[in-house]
């Protein structure tokens, strides 16, 4: 059964419990008022009684017993019967009357005054009877209306109330499909889409959704989503194309160096060995550039456990790493207590990258200032600065700078940098420091100082 049946089923149910409580509350109602008004019209017939001449009992003309003979008063309506019932359980009626009234325990309390008047109903020769006995002078006396009237209107009243139901129920039926086919048509296009998606990989289709439903928020999360995988696909299709234009100069250079090397011909004095270091060093450049693709791939799966981190610690272990790897550059420190919460890896690596680009661009001999404090690190160099027109791409994943194509790198060192400091919701800028050089500032959601 579909998702659709089932709502509209649900809506019938619920509809036809609700029909179904309100027609028992109607009948009741009305029964009660029926009854109601039978028993006041019995309570006028006393009170005629009461008021006539008196009641008293007669002998029959052919000496066969008595009835009993309501005097000289207001006679009764149609279809009424009277009978009187004494304490000794003799019961006299109404002279012509066919209809004799049982006579119970009841009636005889109420003829012996042990019990008061009370309502009730029989069921004489296949006739519902409403009777009211009431207590008058030694006697009981019983008064009776037939209930063919009343069971007739009850009748009709239930049959109208289960159409009234049944209609009903069919309506809600009809409703609740209507309604359902309207509540779910986002679902219906959220479907749509992802069978498209599924069967296209075209992670660019959308839901029109509007509102503030929560089906409308369920549109507007899958087009969240869907754009989330469309930029996700688009940077690793750019990555790999990135990469695999980056690795084709070095990979061309090393097959041809390896060909000569290979080759049976003679070479000249000292080429050998110039071809076997530009082997090593074509070598040590592809196996950097697969580290740090592999770096980058790694920080963009990987979700960490976060922790917290000594900023400044962290600054000082990195600055003393690239002193060895840098002897010619100085490095002068300005560390101040600083507490952040991340990654203590990633981190150490971001820090690093820019340590290692400020000591590439210093001349021999440079200074590398470095700061920390509350939150940010700060890596200033006094090399040839960055021209303004590569300052908004120098983050950027291979981007390399016409006055640096000349260099060993990959040109994925500051993207790694912008990766970490966007993970840890912080940021990475760089900027032309006063007097020469370039400063860069890694800021990260820091707590300040400890």
């Amino acid at each position: 059964m579909t998702f659709r049946a089932r709502l509209a089923l649900v809506a019938a149910a619920a509809v036809a419990l609700a029909v179904l409580a309100a027609s028992v509350v109607v009948y009741f109602v009305v029964r009660n008022q029926l009854y109601g008004d039978l028993d006041a019209r019995l309570v006028e017939q006393k009170k005629t009684l009461a008021q006539g001449p008196g009641m008293h009992l007669e002998p029959y003309p052919n000496g066969n017993g008595f009835y009993l003979d309501l005097g000289h008063g207001p006679g009764f309506e149609s279809g009424g019967y009277v009978q009187a019932v004494a304490a000794n359980g003799k019961s006299y009626s109404t002279f012509g009357q066919s209809v004799a009234l049982p006579v119970d325990k009841h009636v005889l309390e109420v003829a012996k005054g042990t019990r008061g008047g009370y309502t009730s109903d029989l069921t004489v020769s296949g006739t519902r009877l409403r009777v009211l006995t009431v207590p008058a002078s030694g006697f009981a006396v019983q008064i009776a209306r037939s209930l063919s009237e009343v069971d007739r209107t009850l009748s009709r009243i239930k049959l109208f109330l289960i159409l009234i139901a049944g209609g009903g129920i069919a309506v809600a039926a009809g409703l609740g499909l209507a309604v359902s086919r309207a509540a779910l048509a986002p679902v219906r296009r959220l479907t749509t889409a992802t069978e498209k998606v599924t069967e296209t990989g075209d992670l660019s289709e959308r839901i029109e959704a509007g509102g503030r439903d929560e089906l409308s928020r369920l549109a507007d999360s899958f087009n969240t989503m869907l754009g989330a995988l469309e930029e996700s696909t688009r940077a690793q299709r750019q990555l790999v194309q990135d990469a695999s234009h980056e690795l084709r100069t070095p990979l061309t250079s090393l097959r041809t160096n390896i060909e000569v090397l290979a080759s049976e011909r003679t070479l000249p004095a000292g080429e050998r060995e110039r071809l076997l270091t530009d082997v090593v060093d074509q070598l040590s450049e592809m196996t950097t550039l697969i580290a740090e693709l592999i770096e980058l791939a790694r920080g963009a799966q990987e979700q960490a456990e976060p922790e917290h981190v000594r900023l400044d610690l962290i600054a000082a272990d990195a600055v003393e790493r690239t002193r060895r790897n840098r002897p010619g550059v100085t490095f002068t420190t300005e560390l101040e207590e600083s507490l952040v919460n991340g990654v203590p890896a990633t981190i150490e690596r971001a820090v690093a990258n820019l340590l290692d680009n400020a000591a590439k661009w210093s001349p021999p001999g440079g200074e590398v200032e470095v700061k920390v404090q509350n939150g940010s690190v700060g890596v200033r160099d006094h090399g040839p600065g960055i021209d303004d027109a590569d300052l908004p791409y120098v983050f950027d994943r291979f981007y390399r700078a016409a006055s640096a194509r000349g260099r060993p790198g990959s040109g994925l060192g500051l993207a790694i940098v912008r990766q970490v400091a966007e993970a840890h919701g912080g940021e990475v800028v760089a900027e032309r420091a006063e007097g020469g050089g370039t400063r860069m500032t890694l800021r990260l959601n820091g707590t300040g100082h400890s």
